[in-house]
């Protein structure tokens, strides 16, 4: 976003804590660095130190963000601008660039990819109930005074009005797919991955976090038989715990993050991509890997709350099918449904992509973002 506004002729300026994400753990390039300043496609990044828990909890987590408070609050980016747009969570990113807004007499605009305070209470987060009111409250201390306040999903518009934001204030901006179409050989894919090809791969990318309920396909690894090979790909603060859980099994294979350019051949290689979250989670986010998902050619197999916004793009994109979340028998059934029905298989990911094409386009998400900017500019 910040390229393409540079690209567009704008000066832009990206306060930002230091890369640690999905990992957990700072990057080994940034670590000991206190402050850096760089430039990157056109955009001034000025990162700022704070704490990287390795483990979740409520504690930790308000750590996290009072310590990006501190430090980058105090010493946020000099000059005159315009426009401050801040992404939550998280939550100290909001607070900073609500008083920066406030101080140069300029619109603040903030894009709301999660709640925090309705994660805090439905990702199962140790002491997350504790916090929630609290991140609850923060937020709506940011989204009140914003000049508008874009969501990425409509299933956020009425628990962002309902913390005191007009509805006249509250534009829906979707994110975009920002992942290419696959490109490889699709079979020789799956043989340098060492998957059969008489075998079906459920494939989970992405995030290894308390929210996901990976647990569920750690489970239906334990009940597969021979033909099923069940594969975690990615990162994050669950990982080890999902290892330990899973040790002995051998239709559970766990993959180290693979390249940008690797990432859509690896997500087409498999036959099915599964999106889990626990029941508890409803509508505090939208995970982010459906556009890539989609974009694979794949079907979804989502083991998610109905109702829930998750499901809801699952059942519009036309590209997957739902079943209860936590409950590993009920996945592993239709994971062998889909694999019967090869025709359904079929048809299920060849909606992905052009839902991709007519929703979730780069160009027409970026539009959104300008048109979100030039609004609250004026015009």
């Amino acid at each position: 976003m910040a390229e393409h506004l540079a690209l567009a002729g704008h000066e832009v300026h990206v306060l930002a804590g230091m890369p640690h994400y999905p990992a957990w753990s700072v990057d080994p390039a940034y670590r000991g660095a206190w402050r850096r300043t760089e430039q990157r496609g056109g955009v001034t990044v000025h990162r700022r130190r704070h704490t990287v828990p390795a483990r979740q909890s409520g504690l930790r987590r308000a750590l996290y963000e009072a310590s990006f408070l501190a430090h980058a609050g105090a010493t946020p980016p000099r000059g005159r601008f315009d426009l401050v747009l801040s992404q939550m969570p998280g939550l100290a990113g909001g607070l900073i660039g609500s008083r920066v807004a406030a101080r140069a007499g300029v619109p603040h605009v903030v894009v709301v990819q999660d709640l925090m305070g309705a994660g805090a209470a439905q990702s199962g987060i140790a002491g997350g109930q504790r916090v929630a009111g609290i991140a609850a409250g923060v937020e709506a201390r940011v989204l009140r005074p914003a000049a508008l306040v874009g969501v990425v999903h409509e299933t956020f518009r009425e628990r962002v009005a309902a913390m005191g934001v007009p509805q006249q204030r509250i534009r829906v901006v979707p994110n975009w797919s920002h992942v290419a179409a696959p490109a490889a050989d699709r079979e020789e894919t799956r043989a340098r991955l060492g998957w059969r090809a008489d075998e079906t791969v459920l494939l989970h990318s992405g995030n290894m976090g308390l929210k996901q309920g990976l647990e569920v396909l750690v489970e239906a690894a334990g009940l597969a038989g021979p033909s099923v090979r069940v594969v975690l790909l990615g990162d994050g603060n669950q990982r080890a715990a999902l290892e330990e859980a899973g040790r002995g099994l051998d239709r559970l294979e766990f993959l180290a993050p693979v390249s940008d350019a690797d990432f859509p051949d690896v997500l087409a290689a498999a036959d099915v991509l599964a999106v889990t979250q626990r029941a508890s989670v409803l509508d505090m986010s939208i995970p982010s890997k459906l556009t890539s998902y989609f974009a694979a050619g794949r079907p979804v197999l989502a083991s998610v709350a109905a109702g829930g916004g998750t499901a809801e793009e699952v059942l519009r994109s036309g590209a997957g099918v739902l079943v209860a979340p936590e409950d590993p028998k009920a996945l592993l059934a239709a994971l062998q449904e889909l694999a019967a029905d090869p025709a359904r298989a079929q048809a299920l990911g060849a909606a992905g992509p052009g839902y991709v094409r007519e929703h979730l386009g780069k160009e027409a998400g970026l539009a959104r973002i300008d048109a979100l900017i030039e609004e609250a500019l004026g015009g």
